[in-house]
């Protein structure tokens, strides 16, 4: 009598997992590209971050507006771990691949690299380190210095 073996889940891969976040909303999309050429452009961004909250694009442009550091500090931080809660919602389990040549992750790899810069800008070491070495981790080709 044979035995039969129950399928099994688990799939194989060939090298390190990539997650890639879902593409934003279209009509936020819109919404921030008309931000950019309004009389007050920090001003809309905050109205589409109070529209939408988990939009990544949104909190890395409020973190760009910042009027000095720590303002844009928060927002960065904010978008960070934003962007943390979407990546475990797309499948990622805390290790592979995010990549700028995804449209979609720059949300998050924005605000990850602002937070780096502004931490470096307050004399915060220690999580300018932490920021950078995570940016490595997860995109090694891009240089995020020139971005």
């Amino acid at each position: 009598m044979l035995l039969s073996t129950p399928m099994s889940n688990v799939s194989l891969t060939n090298g390190i997992p990539e997650t890639i976040l879902d593409p934003i909303n279209p009509q936020v999309a819109e919404a921030l590209e008309a931000a950019s050429t309004a009389d007050d452009p920090r001003a809309e961004i905050v109205n589409v971050v109070a529209q939408d909250p988990t939009n990544l694009f949104a909190w890395a442009q409020l973190g760009a507006l910042g009027r000095d550091e720590i303002e844009s500090y928060a927002a960065y931080r904010v978008g960070y771990h934003r962007g943390l809660d979407a990546l475990r919602k797309a499948g990622w389990r805390g290790s592979g691949f995010v990549k700028w040549e995804h449209p979609s992750n720059r949300g998050f790899l924005s605000c990850l690299n602002g937070l780096q810069k502004c931490a470096q800008a307050i004399s915060e070491a220690d999580e300018a380190q932490r920021c950078a070495d995570f940016l490595k981790q997860l995109d090694p080709e891009t240089d995020y210095s020139k971005l």
